[in-house]
């Protein structure tokens, strides 16, 4: 069955950066939104989940970015669930644009059990996501990023309550602005499109905890390692440059 969702809307003057476009930040909650939205629309939302003490927890994405929509520009935001198996989900995404295509991403989700602190098996309910619809042509989603070139700390960053999501942790996209407030805080640019972000999650981070950036420049990009202050990495955060779409 083609269980695509998709919603549409505006770019909103709060969701762009200081060039009147979209946000990279804002660009990642369209995409986790639509595919909450989705959620809700087939009767399995925040509430259905947790009150079974279950979560869907991102483990990784990559997203393709042609061009960034601008301050009052129209989008169609769209996902679906391409592949589910017992232990995992991998899901698409798009961005459209001015009438074409401008955003694709890709992603791989885990089912969590808040009780036992740990991944467990799909739900059989949850195969209701599942869409009769192939996967995007894009680049590979990859098993572990580790940072390329110099590394350089940042100062520390505190998690903060607006920081926190449903799931008591810090939200997906949260780990986008914390990895470009430390680039900008290095001199360091974030590369105009077409580009590519990637995230890869390792642990969780909770409030109050403190997560220490550490900016790698590499040829085309940067890294951004974020640590706990044990040293061990919560997330990684990898922006290139790219050549257009054809």
């Amino acid at each position: 069955m083609d269980t695509e969702f998709a919603f549409e809307g505006r770019v909103r003057y709060s969701e762009c950066d200081e060039a009147g476009r979209l946000s990279l930040f804002s660009l990642t909650n369209y995409l986790q939104d639509c595919s909450s939205f989705q959620s809700v629309e087939i009767g399995s939302g925040i509430d259905g989940l947790e009150g079974r003490g279950l979560a869907w927890v991102l483990a990784n994405w990559r997203i393709e970015v042609d061009r960034i929509p601008a301050f009052g520009e129209g989008v169609r935001v769209s996902t679906w669930c391409y592949e589910m198996t017992r232990a995992h989900a991998r899901r698409n995404f798009t961005i459209e644009a001015g009438g074409s295509e401008v955003v694709r991403a890709d992603s791989q989700w885990f089912a969590y059990d808040a009780a036992r602190g740990r991944a467990t098996r799909v739900p059989e309910d949850q195969l209701a996501y599942l869409a009769d619809r192939p996967p995007l042509a894009m680049g590979p989603l990859g098993r572990r990023i580790v940072p390329e070139g110099p590394g350089e700390a940042r100062p520390p960053i505190v998690v903060e309550r607006r920081d926190i999501d449903t799931n008591h942790h810090v939200n997906n996209a949260r780990y986008v602005s914390f990895a470009l407030r430390a680039l900008d805080g290095a001199g360091l640019e974030v590369p105009e499109a077409p580009l590519t972000l990637q995230v890869q999650y390792r642990a969780m981070t909770f409030l109050g905890d403190a997560l220490v950036p550490v900016v790698h420049r590499a040829e085309g990009g940067c890294d951004v390692d974020l640590t706990g202050d044990d040293g061990a990495t919560r997330a990684v955060v990898r922006i290139r440059e790219r050549e257009g779409r054809a």
